[in-house]
């Protein structure tokens, strides 16, 4: 398909205009005008840039992009070396950030819900990044802990009573410790995020409200899978998801 085609697609599809975002959304570096073999990932780092460059790749898809808000804008060291790799090779990168973690279908937050077989049935927070949902049965926050684990194959850090019986759940995948606040006024037995600050410990033992950090990189894996199997079926384009670890 054309280049053009798809760019169309995908910001007719995720709606980036609609998010006020540290990055620009979408097509973020030019490449080959045909796409045919695309890469996605979670993040462009140079193992993935590595990656598409050995599968042939002509288009690499991401959550985490470049050209992030308030960082040196200068061209050298890491940066000179990840972009002469996809000019050198003439590949496209598309990056979606806040517009891939929102998408009611195949966003980072719904897929991580389908995942772990929460049920949403709500929004909170600036811009509705924030998800409401809850678990088909009651389960105390350890026990929620370790189905995480084994889903996400990563374990959680669980802050504040294990033993919190958990019905309502919140949620926003990636770094949203901040929202935390926000999710235990909405009365919600835990709230999982991908991160945990040092005020995340507080808020937990003195609000009784369980928290779990399940990973940054962990809990964002879902949206661009599901985004990328997308396009697969629609366009009958070569998709392939790698996933790198991140401990994080």
């Amino acid at each position: 398909m054309k280049r053009e085609e798809l760019t169309r697609y995908l910001d007719d599809l995720l709606e980036p205009g609609r998010f006020r975002d540290y990055c620009p959304n979408g097509l973020q570096v030019e490449g080959r005008p045909e796409i045919s073999r695309l890469v996605a990932g979670v993040s462009a780092t140079q193992q993935l840039l590595d990656t598409a460059v050995e599968h042939a790749a002509d288009t690499i898809l991401v959550h985490h992009g470049w050209f992030w808000r308030g960082e040196d804008g200068r061209v050298t060291g890491i940066r000179k070396t990840r972009l002469q790799t996809l000019l050198c090779h003439d590949i496209n990168l598309y990056a979606f950030h806040l517009p891939l973690d929102s998408h009611p279908e195949l966003g980072n937050n719904v897929q991580l819900a389908r995942h772990l077989d929460w049920i949403p049935d709500g929004r909170f927070g600036e811009q509705d990044l924030g998800w409401l949902g809850q678990l088909t049965l009651p389960v105390p926050a350890r026990e929620l802990a370790e189905r995480v684990a084994l889903t996400l194959q990563r374990p959680p850090l669980l802050l504040g009573d294990g033993e919190r019986l958990v019905r309502r759940v919140a949620w926003c995948s990636g770094g949203a410790q901040g929202m935390f606040e926000q999710a235990i006024a909405l009365g919600v037995d835990l709230y999982l995020t991908g991160e945990a600050s040092e005020p995340s410990t507080h808020l937990a033992r003195e609000s009784g409200v369980a928290y779990l950090a399940a990973g940054h990189h962990a809990s964002e894996r879902y949206g661009v899978m599901a985004l990328a199997a997308h396009l697969a079926e629609r366009f009958t384009l070569d998709c392939r998801f790698v996933d790198l670890d991140n401990p994080v």
